[in-house]
């Protein structure tokens, strides 16, 4: 199933999971600024513009898990899926050193008309999908750069994020990707509670076990470390539940 906002894979997959991207690709559509956020084409394939690897990881381990899969159908930039209508950087206007024109400019019917097409129609089918079955648990999927400019390397090779509200999941995968060898961050590189983004509102506010797994894009950047990752990822994500008995 596909739609300008967002595509589905598996819906009927028979997994608990519901795995979702919320930053999967960098694409602006026509209608905003003519399919162009002001930015130069090396700033949109960066992580600035999306999530880089992490739509193929997201598809590769949804396969392997038989598990529905959701990914947004544009760029972080144009709206970020990921925040509340509320917040702040819901339209980034400046992003890790980079200006974005178009944003800069856009005001209250530009924002609505994002919101309308884009935000809402993905939280809709988001929301459907995590819905479709009593028991469901959320597994998000990002990526994150090895160094916004001006700051330090970053030494993980994963970040598990979790929020203090519910701790089912997170504190427990966290173990076992460690015991698996992998520099592993505690909600690193970034805090695992934000008010009003996807978990919050998806997993958090409904009660359903969730955790939101952050690789190295680096690791990502290929078909081949997507495949890989897949791989390490679904021999702890498969029968996580049971094991914790969540």
């Amino acid at each position: 199933m596909t739609a300008e906002a967002y595509s589905i894979i598996g819906a009927g997959r028979p997994s608990r999971w519901l795995l979702t991207c919320d930053h999967a690709t960098n694409r602006v559509p026509d209608w905003v600024g003519g399919g162009d956020l002001g930015i130069a084409p090396e700033d949109m394939a960066r992580h600035i513009a999306y999530d880089v690897g992490a739509a193929g990881l997201t598809r590769a381990l949804a396969q392997r898990l038989d598990a529905p899969a959701i990914l947004s159908d544009f760029s972080r930039l144009v709206i970020d899926p990921n925040r509340g209508e509320d917040d702040p950087t819901l339209l980034m206007r400046i992003y890790d050193g980079t200006v974005i024109p178009t944003n800069r400019h856009a005001g209250a019917p530009e924002r609505e008309a994002r919101l309308e097409q884009l935000y809402r129609p993905y939280h809709a089918a988001y929301a459907a999908l995590a819905a479709a079955r009593p028991d469901r648990a959320i597994c998000a999927i990002h990526s994150f750069t090895r160094q916004l400019r001006g700051r330090p390397r970053r030494p993980w090779a994963v970040g598990v994020l979790y929020s203090h509200r519910d701790e089912r999941l997170g504190p427990a995968l966290i173990r076992e990707c460690r015991e698996a060898g992998w520099i592993t961050g505690d909600n690193e590189p970034y805090s695992g509670h934000l008010q009003g983004d996807s978990i919050d509102r998806h997993a958090l506010a409904h009660g359903r076990p969730n955790v939101l797994i952050e690789v190295r894009n680096d690791l990502i950047a290929d078909a081949a470390g997507q495949e890989l990752w897949a791989d390490r990822l679904a021999g702890i994500l498969r029968g996580f539940l049971d094991r914790h008995g969540i």
